[in-house]
């Protein structure tokens, strides 16, 4: 069930980005709400409540103004980080970005992004800290974008060891160990790659992916505690 939900997640953020014009917007300012309702989801399952897709799209109610606001100011960080990377790469990487046509993307595919993606990450990693847990304590706490921000900042900066171990266990195990047997397999099987692709790729879509959102509840659980909904 976890599963599923992880692709109806993905699949609404897909369709919404292909909504013309404006459906960058609208992805962002929806993925708060959806990110609440995979915790929800989590957290149903450890209680041993019932799972399904009202629990997915149902947290857009809660709190649905604050989500809102973080969406569109998360929005608003990455196009800022964006904009500052042109002061290391010229505009390159904020260019390829922004492209909508092939044509577009040739003129500048292959520039040295190296440096300037690590820009970004330092730039990026004090908004993630601040964005981490916000959807879930302006959902589930009810507090303003202010508190939410301030409050997931500060969780994340007091518990910066425990994340760091996380995040080298996401990079383990959702991309160095995929992409060893991905190229094991490869070497073994040349004739069927895309077979050997969809072996890898499913276990990471219904097993991986579910592990990966399922741990975001575990550390706002073992952090600020379980709280029922208000």
């Amino acid at each position: 069930m976890l599963g599923m939900l992880v692709v109806a997640y993905w699949f609404t953020v897909l369709f919404l980005n292909i909504v013309p014009v404006i459906g960058v917007l609208l992805a962002s300012l929806a993925i708060p709400g959806l990110s609440v309702g995979l915790m929800q989801a989590a957290r149903n399952v450890e209680r041993g409540q019932p799972v399904g897709m009202q629990t997915l799209y149902g947290s857009l109610r809660d709190n649905a103004r604050t989500l809102i606001a973080l969406g569109a100011l998360y929005l608003c960080c990455t196009l800022g980080a964006l904009s500052l990377s042109s002061l290391v790469d010229g505009g390159a990487l904020l260019k390829f970005m922004l492209s909508n046509s092939r044509a577009e993307r040739a003129m500048v595919e292959d520039a040295d992004f190296t440096l300037s993606a690590l820009f970004i990450m330092l730039l990026m990693a004090p908004v993630l800290m601040a964005w981490w847990f916000a959807p879930v304590l302006a959902a589930w706490h009810r507090l303003g974008v202010g508190k939410a921000l301030f409050f997931s900042f500060i969780a994340c900066w007091m518990n910066w060891r425990p994340f760091l171990v996380y995040g080298l266990g996401l990079l383990i195990v959702a991309g160095i160990l995929p992409g060893v047997l991905l190229g094991i397999l490869l070497l073994v099987m040349p004739g069927a790659a895309n077979l050997v692709t969809a072996l890898v790729t499913m276990p990471m879509v219904l097993v991986i992916a579910p592990t990966i959102f399922a741990s975001f509840y575990a550390s706002y659980r073992d952090i600020f505690g379980i709280s029922e909904i208000v």
